[in-house]
């Protein structure tokens, strides 16, 4: 197993690249069974979640091979069977794949999905989107099969906002027969950026970015050459980062449209920033007011994502910060390991107090993935050595987490057992 030694008290200072977006490619990579020919993904984040995408596009008969940062996948045959694959019951996206694979062959099987236990994730949307487009679905206790013998337009409405069923409902529409409007959709920008890479295939999906999306099947569709998106979620963290510290972080290929939830927070602490270009300049030196009241939301809204780096963040700040989360029931695994580090937190129902506090070094666990990036994040701000375990959880997100960090100036070390 491995673990990281993070000494605290260091500022990071420098220039941070933003890796491609992991929310966003691994639809990508789902959708590239829709197609016979081969997709091209460049600047492709090399992080674990991919790597398990990329086995389970293989094991389904794809073909794939990297050069750089570039993923390339041919699709002339898909006609695998994911039901006893345990790779699949790691990934949450691997659910995504069902949608995909109905499209494209008129069944699929899977292992139940996984990923980050941050509370209830229940399937029952995407199975409603499936069914309402015309397919059979069965559940055992390990796994979900959906079949059809053609998928046809319709119009579902979503009883509240999926991302992941949203974007399975797209998946599996693009090439259904006739027309499908979908309302209620999630309209994050990820969703927004398969659209886009499914019109680049030669699909016909409007509407997205408004959560109604109008989808004309077609029955065939090609192969193409796509650039990931940065990653916000990997941006805010570095942003909650830097405030935690103290530091001034050049942000390179920055979405600062899409954060600008985040940056409102930011500027909120105290944090000054400006915007040439492509390139977000920050300046945290004057970070050291708590932010009263913070809830997150879907986009445009506060990401529920970077909650715990936010909190993270909040204990070094004077004065209390309130959280309320709205998505998930259970997002408070950090929160609990923070309280180790002398945190002065509270956790009432959805609603997390945090207070200015003393952290020490001790050693936590990570137990998700952004609840990880959130205990690093306290360890760079405290008082002598801290011992973050299962860091396998942060690196299904972030690409070279720990040689990032280092190079900004962090005293982080990487332990092999």
């Amino acid at each position: 197993m491995k673990r990281y030694r993070i000494t605290g008290g260091y500022p990071l200072d420098g220039e941070v690249r933003i890796q491609g977006s992991k929310n966003a490619v691994l639809p990508m990579m789902a959708a590239a069974v829709l197609q016979e020919e081969t997709v091209e993904l460049k600047g492709c984040p090399k992080i674990s979640d991919v790597f398990c995408m990329e086995k389970l596009l293989q094991v389904l008969g794809a073909e794939t091979e990297w050069e750089r940062d570039t993923l390339r996948i041919r699709c002339r045959r898909t006609d695998g069977d994911l039901s006893e694959e345990k790779t699949a019951g790691k990934l949450r996206s691997s659910i995504l794949l069902l949608g995909s694979l109905l499209g494209r062959n008129g069944y699929g099987k899977i292992r139940s999905p996984g990923g980050c236990t941050i509370g209830r994730r229940p399937t029952d949307l995407h199975e409603m989107a499936l069914r309402s487009l015309g397919a059979g679905i069965t559940r055992t206790g390990t796994g979900i099969t959906a079949y059809a013998g053609r998928l046809s337009g319709t119009h579902i409405r979503f009883p509240k906002k999926s991302v992941g069923a949203t974007e399975n409902a797209i998946l599996a529409a693009v090439c259904a027969e006739g027309t499908t409007v979908l309302d209620g959709c999630a309209a994050e920008p990820e969703v927004q950026w398969l659209c886009r890479f499914l019109r680049s295939m030669g699909a016909s999906v409007e509407g997205e970015a408004s959560g109604c999306v109008m989808i004309r099947g077609r029955k065939k569709l090609h192969g193409t050459t796509f650039c990931v998106p940065p990653d916000r979620i990997a941006a805010g963290t570095w942003l909650m980062a830097g405030a935690a510290v103290r530091g001034n972080l050049e942000f390179r290929r920055a979405p600062v449209k899409e954060m600008q939830a985040v940056l409102e927070v930011y500027r909120k602490m105290g944090g000054q920033y400006r915007v040439a270009g492509d390139t977000l300049f920050t300046d945290s030196s004057r970070v050291g007011k708590a932010v009263p009241y913070v809830e997150t939301a879907g986009y445009p809204g506060f990401p529920t994502d970077l909650q715990s780096p936010l909190l993270a963040a909040a204990s070094t700040l004077s004065g209390r910060t309130i959280v309320r989360e709205t998505v998930f029931e259970d997002r408070f695994a950090a929160v609990r390991e923070l309280i180790k580090m002398g945190a002065r937190a509270e956790i009432r129902g959805p609603v997390i107090g945090m207070e200015k506090s003393r952290l020490k070094g001790t050693r936590v666990t990570a137990g998700d993935l952004r609840g990880g990036a959130a205990l690093v994040i306290a360890a760079l701000a405290a008082e002598g050595s801290t011992e973050v375990e299962q860091v396998q959880y942060i690196e299904r997100g972030y690409e070279l987490f720990p040689e990032q960090l280092e190079r900004l100036g962090a005293r982080i070390h990487i332990i092999e057992e």
